[in-house]
């Protein structure tokens, strides 16, 4: 059975030429969104993908707005509102050192260098010079770690572990 990844939901329409509105969850929206790049839309009242391609991409306030081959109408593309973006996990690509997917990160167990369990990654932020990761801590409230190499010491996404040396004032 083919596993998907997730790659973004479109949330609208864009203007009567037929672009398409999307959130985007992707790491590589560039890449996967390029011209000529199928992508794979799972709508909630169908139970097959609906294969598009890509024609156009472009960047408007935080959405990425999206144009499919043979849909050059808003009337053709209001039926994808609410839809999932995804392409097959075979799609996935190989990371440098030290990068990381989403989906490997999110659930990984969060420990010190002393071995104490902080929580587990439950969410990703990207507010910047350096992603953020959500801790949701054992005692329910959330931890944030700077993913920099002076507090992430070791990720290990075969075993869903991270290792931190937290910096002064960063655990509660």
């Amino acid at each position: 059975m083919e596993k998907w990844l997730n790659i973004g939901k479109i949330v609208n329409t864009h203007g009567i030429k037929g672009e398409v509105r999307v959130i985007s969850r992707t790491d590589f929206p560039e890449e996967r969104y390029r011209s000529g790049n199928k992508l794979y839309l799972f709508l909630p009242s169908e139970k097959k993908p609906m294969e598009l391609i890509v024609t156009n991409h472009r960047k408007h306030k935080n959405f990425d707005l999206l144009l499919f081959e043979g849909y050059g109408n808003v009337n053709d593309v209001e039926k994808f509102r609410d839809g999932i973006l995804k392409v097959p996990s075979s799609d996935r690509g190989t990371l440098k050192e030290g990068e990381y997917y989403f989906q490997d990160i999110i659930g990984c167990t969060v420990s010190t260098l002393e071995g104490a369990t902080l929580g587990k990654v439950s969410e990703i932020l990207t507010p910047g010079a350096n992603d953020v990761w959500v801790v949701k801590g054992n005692g329910g409230k959330d931890i944030l770690i700077p993913y920099i190499e002076d507090v992430v010491r070791k990720v290990d996404v075969k075993t869903k572990e991270i290792f931190i040396e937290p910096m002064e004032g960063l655990l509660p």
